[in-house]
């Protein structure tokens, strides 16, 4: 599903505007990273998307269709949000039902819902804990139960809020693993993060945002290693940007030059540039 938003404005309070003259498209099947220290107006921006809040000035599209044109809850099949506390969007008593509850909720059929239930249990790693209370996981683990009610609803565009936080590399690992499985069927996603090392080894397109304004919007291996629109963001250069910078710094470096964003990567280019 293709999301296009013209000139779209929120506000919270009367003239203080948490999103300026938006405009921005994002395709089907990309993964975007949408960065930007606090209030800058990611989380507002995605609310948009979904539904949650409606902007006042502006339209947004999905797949050429007005959002306004669609309830919450129809938004929900097409988008979905995982939240980044996971503890505001769990409350069932057990894991199983609180996948089902959104299924049931949409009046799905029973031997669907077990269906879907059986899959998303899988696909997340979270069988063992079936019967277990949410609220007994580690944080880690309530975010993928928190992704599973979502995932079950099989919405075609994803966002998800600050998914890395709390999570180790191990984990990091199985989430971009997922999204790429998603991306195969695909689906949409967009992740809102201050994880700067994150996406700069991962997300292919990053968006940069300040001050309800989208600041930068283009390839990784551009935006990750532009230190004024980073430090006009308040956001750091990543590990292997900073390294670059460096080491272009040093006679022998300086015709070294590296778009990589992994470090495994990185340390294979620079070991061919030293043969």
């Amino acid at each position: 599903m293709m999301i296009e938003c013209y000139d779209i404005s929120f506000s919270y309070a009367e003239n203080i505007f948490a999103l300026k003259n938006i405009d921005l498209s994002i395709d089907k099947r990309e993964f975007v990273g949408i960065l930007g220290e606090n209030g800058a107006g990611k989380t507002t921006l995605a609310k948009c998307i979904n539904g949650l809040l409606k902007p006042q000035f502006g339209k947004i599209l999905i797949d050429g269709e007005d959002t306004n044109n669609f309830s919450v809850a129809q938004l929900a099949k097409k988008i979905g949000f995982v939240f980044q506390n996971s503890d505001h969007q769990i409350f069932a008593q057990s894991v199983e039902d609180e996948i089902k509850f959104g299924l049931r909720n949409l009046n799905y059929a029973k031997e669907e819902i077990e269906e879907r239930v059986e899959i998303v249990l899988k696909d997340l790693d979270l069988e063992q804990y079936r019967e277990t209370t949410p609220f007994d996981l580690s944080g880690g683990e309530r975010k993928r139960v928190a992704l599973a009610s979502i995932l079950c609803l099989d919405p075609k565009i994803l966002i998800l809020d600050e998914p890395t936080i709390g999570q180790d590399s191990r984990q990091k690992k199985f989430l971009i693993k997922l999204i790429d499985e998603l991306r195969d069927q695909d689906k949409t996603i967009i992740v809102i993060t201050h994880d700067i090392e994150f996406a700069s080894e991962y997300i292919p397109r990053i968006i940069i945002m300040s001050k309800g304004q989208i600041l930068a919007d283009g390839p990784n291996n551009v935006i990750t290693k532009n230190e004024f629109i980073l430090n006009s963001s308040n956001l750091i250069l990543p590990q292997l940007s900073e390294l670059s910078k460096i080491l272009s710094s040093n006679e022998k470096f300086k015709d070294f030059k590296s778009e990589k964003g992994n470090a495994k990567e990185y340390y294979e280019e620079l070991k061919k540039f030293l043969k």
